[in-house]
């Protein structure tokens, strides 16, 4: 683009930086699948949460849902916000290509409301939800371009890999089995 050395196209170029604002907010498909996918997703997590701060017989549980509850509370805004950037940016969302019992969304949450004994009901809805988001993350990771949805992805990868192994130590301590060596 050639402009005048007199400064006559300054106004020409006015709207310039405008345009350069847009492509910034740089992402396909998947990172838009994934932050949409994924706030639904950890959702369900906060209402297990939730009902664990209630009935968690082990003060292990509830600290682990307090966690669970702020942490992806946080990421859930993030994610929104992240959504509506890349929807302005004109990105079509495309589905993720993973099956709910893929993303550990195949149980009702609800269904811990009378769970007994409710800390392994936990434990074993839980840790295949969060391993499910990870699978979800790995996806973005793998096929997503946007930056700021791939450092999310990392984060949720860490945070979840941390809480699910911490779940499976719990699992083998108290109920003397690690979910995963059974039939269920």
């Amino acid at each position: 683009l050639a402009l005048g050395a007199c400064g006559e196209d300054e106004n020409a170029a006015a709207p310039a930086p405008a345009q350069t604002e847009a492509p910034r907010v740089s992402g396909n498909g998947i990172d838009r699948g994934f932050v949409t996918e994924m706030v639904p997703h950890h959702e369900s997590a906060v209402e297990m949460a939730q009902i664990a701060e209630q009935r968690a017989e082990r003060p292990q549980i509830r600290r682990l849902s307090e966690a669970i509850i702020s942490t992806q509370n946080t990421e859930i805004r993030q994610m929104q916000g992240l959504d509506q950037q890349l929807a302005d940016a004109g990105i079509e969302r495309r589905g993720l290509g993973l099956d709910a019992h893929a993303m550990g969304m195949h149980m009702d949450p609800s269904l811990l409301r009378g769970a007994q004994p409710f800390d392994r009901a936990f434990l074993d809805m839980m840790i295949p939800h969060h391993e499910g988001a990870i699978r979800m993350a790995q996806r973005q990771l793998e096929r997503g371009r946007n930056r700021t949805v791939k450092r999310l992805a990392r984060a949720i990868v860490r945070a979840q890999t941390k809480e699910i192994n911490q779940m499976h130590d719990w699992r083998i301590q108290w109920f003397g089995i690690s979910l995963g060596h059974e039939h269920h």
